[in-house]
């Protein structure tokens, strides 16, 4: 009896370790499919900076260059002679190759062992007076654009340059991606001067300067140019460029005979200078700041990428205005005759036959 008992009660515990190793065996496929938490799950985690949606880790690194400059310590050729100093760290290792990538969302960066930290965006828009120079350091201490704005602890810095005689609109800021858009040639932002020139510059010396001519750098032009107001004894002439070279108005009117007596820069992109008086500022608007992130030419576009469709009949083209009515036709007499036109015998196109002719009622059919 005892021994059918002690049989069966091992019999039970054979069971319920059968049982307990099947309902293990059960949780542990069945959180491997997802549907529970597992232990580890439950556990604490060290916390991770956020990561923006759709975006991997190598897409997130920038060049160094480029990280310092976004965080107004200035233009990137002065942020590369920074990191070629060795007063640039990441993560407390001073780094000297340029290119280097870095991620500023989760890398500590430091300048000359400050920590650096992205501060607000401010843009100024500036009338630059003759005798002020457009540098942030002076060594002869002549005044500068940056000293007619009121104190800041942020650094701020100028977009481009206007040479110490040189007057008008100028940009003061501490954005240096916004910065590098508006001044490196690749964009082509235009830049708009009144230039008064001693004397009356001829058609064809005009024409030489939208044509082209050649200084130390490679060749420079105008991109338009017209004339304002003739004077006695001088010329007022607007000029647009689409890249900046050190004194090139002044060169170029140089080397056509006539002096620049003024120069002044009137609008960059579709900002103005407008009624600003010499030595006045005031901030951008936010209309005027998106303008400015969008004009000029976009970076040529990759090899892999599908050339954009071709135009349709009814869009601009250069050299002319084709306009499109309300039934789709073109409402272009000569392009309406082309259109229904037969192949030309003789060197005169004839009509097709049962073609309407533009402008008629079409009752003139050939047999």
């Amino acid at each position: 009896m005892h021994i059918q008992v002690g049989a069966t009660a091992s019999r039970g515990r054979s069971s319920l370790a059968k049982s307990t190793v099947i309902m293990a065996s059960a949780a542990r496929s069945s959180r491997r499919r997802g549907r529970g938490p597992s232990a580890h799950d439950q556990q604490p985690h060290r916390r991770q900076q956020p990561r923006a949606a759709g975006r991997s880790p190598t897409e997130m690194t920038e060049r160094l260059q480029k990280v310092l400059a976004a965080a107004g310590v200035g233009s990137r050729r002065k942020c590369e002679e920074l990191i070629a100093a060795g007063r640039v760290e990441v993560d407390r290792q001073v780094v000297t190759r340029l290119g280097t990538k870095v991620d500023p969302h989760s890398q500590e960066i430091r300048l000359d062992g400050v920590t650096l930290k992205a501060g607000r965006k401010v843009y100024y828009l500036v009338n630059k007076p003759p005798g002020v120079v457009s540098t942030s350091r002076d060594p002869a201490g002549r005044p500068r654009v940056i000293d007619l704005l009121p104190p800041t602890a942020q650094r701020l810095f100028t977009v481009g340059r206007l040479d110490m005689s040189s007057e008008g609109l100028m940009l003061v800021t501490n954005d240096g991606q916004l910065a590098d858009r508006l001044t490196h040639p690749r964009y082509g932002v235009e830049k708009t001067y009144h230039v008064l020139v001693a004397g009356t510059p001829q058609r064809d010396a005009l024409g030489k300067l939208t044509e082209g001519l050649h200084l130390a750098e490679g060749r420079a032009r105008a991109k338009r140019l017209w004339v304002k107001t003739n004077f006695k004894g001088s010329t007022l002439l607007e000029m647009v460029l689409d890249e900046g070279r050190n004194r090139e108005i002044r060169r170029l009117m140089a080397q056509i005979g006539h002096k620049v007596l003024t120069l002044k820069r009137v609008a960059i992109g579709r900002v103005r200078l407008k009624d600003l008086q010499p030595g006045q500022f005031r901030r951008l608007s936010r209309d005027e700041l998106k303008s400015l992130r969008t004009h000029g030419r976009q970076p040529e576009a990759s090899p892999n990428v599908r050339p954009a469709a071709a135009a349709s009949p009814g869009s601009r083209r250069p050299g002319g205005r084709v306009k499109v009515n309300l039934r789709g036709g073109v409402n272009n007499k000569r392009t309406a005759a082309k259109a229904t036109a037969g192949p030309k015998r003789d060197g005169i196109r004839r009509p097709k036959s049962g073609a309407k002719r533009p402008g008629g009622s079409g009752r003139g059919k050939t047999s």
